[in-house]
């Protein structure tokens, strides 16, 4: 944990999530912003990464994040991202989708544009209807998808006060989350263990492909598509494992990873850097999976913390084929540690882009990484 600053913040993290960089900026990320759960009163927060010039005798990152602004959120924070440098989509429990603006001339957070009734139960004995939690919101400039416990999904704009399309019925069972394959195109997992891949062009509201694990119908929560080969994806659910699959062909999984001891929260692949996946979990563990080439002649990531390297199976043309997509178990190796060791509570959330990493747990802490790759 030697390269982790930690911050106790007094509210249990839901989700954590880098500010992008913008396209030409070299620099590592600044800023995050974070969602709280199960608080009397939750909050979105924006963060900087602490005191910059400080580093200790051998080199260490020593200052901790600095809290720059927080609003009120209504309900637990289920999923947020940020839209663009300014603006954070966010999920609630209550059922609404909210666009934050954050306003870094003085460093405030406003409400920006309200979904309030995004996702809801209906009565059929009552003029009103309860809200269903938001699960997941994805965002792809102009445009935020949101998927609920409702199973229906919005498709929103940016400035449009109605949604753009809503599938009603999409699932029978709760969407736990969603991804954009491409910009018409959208992939959703949901409590029984199915992958759904929705295209917006087609006026049918049925799902263009379904994929499942066979028979356990094992509740999927998490999913995140491959930066660069849009039909690799990767999924975690209930039981822990680590899904990945190739969209372009079968119903079924290409590989099954043994994982996490409990739920899977969330799951990245590194946007820059997709030979290395991170998985967080109940069970108080963030695991760096690590498949680029050759482990044996790479310095050591993480000299603390749980290594163990198991077996994945790997293709010889790398530049074809990504790691991921195995078919022989024995070609090549893939190592995994465990980032956060020692911990018990659960790991909600985690972001990871260039050398940063930031993960927020419900023992009321974020711990920011700021050397992936030293």
């Amino acid at each position: 944990m030697e390269d982790f600053s930690a911050k106790f913040v007094s509210q249990k993290i839901s989700k954590t999530r880098w500010r992008p960089v913008p396209a030409a900026a070299l620099q590592p990320p600044e800023l995050f912003a974070t969602g709280s759960w199960d608080n009397e009163e939750n909050k979105i927060s924006v963060w900087s990464v602490g005191d910059f010039g400080s580093l200790g005798p051998n080199g260490e990152y020593q200052g901790e994040p600095q809290l720059l602004c927080d609003i009120r959120h209504h309900g637990d924070v289920m999923d947020m991202q940020f839209f663009d440098q300014e603006r954070i989509v966010a999920a609630s429990s209550t059922g609404s989708v909210t666009i934050f603006r954050h306003h870094q001339n003085n460093q405030t957070l406003s409400v920006n544009q309200q979904w309030e009734r995004a996702h809801y139960h209906v009565d059929p004995d009552m003029p009103f209807y309860g809200g269903a939690s938001c699960t997941g919101v994805i965002c792809n400039n102009p445009e935020i998808v949101s998927v609920g416990e409702d199973g229906r999904i919005n498709l929103f704009r940016a400035d449009h006060r109605e949604a753009v399309r809503t599938i009603e019925n999409a699932d029978s069972s709760t969407l736990h989350a969603v991804t954009f394959l491409r910009t018409t195109e959208i992939l959703t997992v949901n409590s029984i263990g199915q992958l759904k891949i929705w295209d917006f062009r087609q006026q049918r509201n049925e799902p263009t492909q379904i994929f499942s694990l066979t028979g356990d119908r094992i509740p999927l929560h998490c999913v995140d598509r491959h930066p660069n080969q849009q039909h690799i994806v990767a999924t975690g659910g209930q039981d822990g494992m680590l899904s990945i699959w190739d969209v372009r062909q079968g119903s079924m999984p290409v590989s099954l990873l043994n994982a996490h001891e409990a739920e899977m929260w969330e799951v990245h692949f590194h946007p820059s850097n997709p030979d290395h996946l991170f998985t967080c979990s109940e069970d108080g563990s963030l695991w760096h999976w690590d498949t680029s080439t050759d482990v044996s002649e790479k310095p050591s990531f993480f000299h603390q913390g749980g290594r163990s390297t198991t077996l994945l199976s790997h293709t010889v043309n790398q530049s074809v084929i990504s790691a991921w997509l195995s078919n022989n178990p024995t070609k090549d190796r893939m190592e995994i540690t465990n980032l956060v060791p020692n911990q018990t509570l659960s790991v909600n959330s985690l972001d990871v882009l260039g050398p940063c990493l930031v993960c927020g747990t419900d023992a009321e802490a974020i711990y920011v990484n700021r050397h992936l790759f030293a």
